[in-house]
């Protein structure tokens, strides 16, 4: 396997942030134009202005606040209380370790064994566990999962995946509102309107229809080098393979993948929350054996 520089990484990911941001940025502009074409016409001069006005306010409320979207969208609740004293103990014991302030830590009421962590930097993260991970992995196989998380957030994965997740939901919705505006509303106009707005009409319908695609294309494209990336970045400082290896494995056997949460922010979680016969194309995360493989190659 490739040696990867860390460092090189998180370069690659702050880069990867501002394109990701321009591209989507970019799709959901045009997609709030139509938007606003379709349904108040008599606004089509101020259109543009209105929309880059619009995309701009929500693509920086997305860096300034979606972990918070995200936290709220999957039922996470700040891990208070004796009960989770370890828990919180190892994140920070963790995060010392790796040189990175704590992240505040909060967990997700729900059997399956699964984490994620988001948030826009190293100084501004959160992780959350799931119940059913505190409760049926011992204290090196948690500490794995834990040491993976905290190296998403040190290589600064968390921003743009945080991103994907809160562009990609509204990236959906805004599609679903075109073509919701077009069945109801649009095609007892489009008789009277000219050749350059039928012409529009038809590039809405397009972009309506194939956006959400694109960006789910980005989704997927985002989590599976970063899984492996993390794994690796967690080994070196827990320096206990097997741990990672471990919970891995129990995971596999004892997920039922049916966790109730947005396809939107699937690819945050350490595996896949939710499975389906089309992982082998669509899952948003390596398989499971290939990463535990790996990881007792080490």
């Amino acid at each position: 396997m490739v040696q990867t520089s860390f460092s090189d990484e998180i370069a690659k990911n702050k880069r990867f942030s501002i394109l990701l941001v321009i591209a989507v940025s970019l799709i959901l502009f045009f997609l709030v134009f139509f938007i606003i074409f379709f349904l108040v016409p008599e606004l089509v001069v101020v259109a543009l202005p209105l929309s880059m006005a619009l995309i701009v306010v929500y693509t920086y409320s997305s860096y300034r606040f979606g972990d918070s979207v995200v936290l709220s969208a999957t039922n996470a609740k700040l891990a208070s209380g004796n009960e989770y004293q370890y828990l919180r103990d190892t994140v920070e014991g963790l995060s010392m370790a790796s040189g990175i302030p704590p992240p505040k830590v909060y967990v997700i009421k729900s059997e399956d064994l699964n984490a994620f962590a988001t948030g826009r930097d190293p100084k501004n993260a959160s992780i959350a566990v799931t119940t059913g991970l505190v409760s049926s992995l011992n204290r090196q196989e948690l500490e794995g999962v834990i040491a993976h998380e905290i190296s998403h957030v040190k290589n600064r994965d968390i921003l743009f995946m945080t991103l994907v997740a809160v562009l990609v939901g509204l990236a959906a919705i805004v599609s679903h509102l075109i073509l919701r505006s077009l069945w109801f509303g649009g095609r007892r106009d489009n008789r009277d309107r000219g050749g350059l707005m039928v012409i529009l009409i038809i590039v809405g319908v397009i972009l309506a229809i194939f956006a959400p695609i694109v960006v789910r294309l980005v989704q997927f494209a985002v989590s599976r080098k970063r899984e492996f990336l993390a794994d690796a970045s967690g080994v070196s400082v827990t320096r206990y393979p097997e741990g990672l290896a471990s919970a891995l494995e129990k995971i596999g056997g004892l997920n039922r993948g049916k966790m109730k949460v947005s396809e939107a922010v699937s690819h945050l979680f350490f595996v896949d929350p939710k499975k389906s016969s089309l992982d082998s194309i669509f899952a948003t995360h390596p398989p499971i054996k290939e990463r535990i493989r790996r990881l007792r190659a080490m």
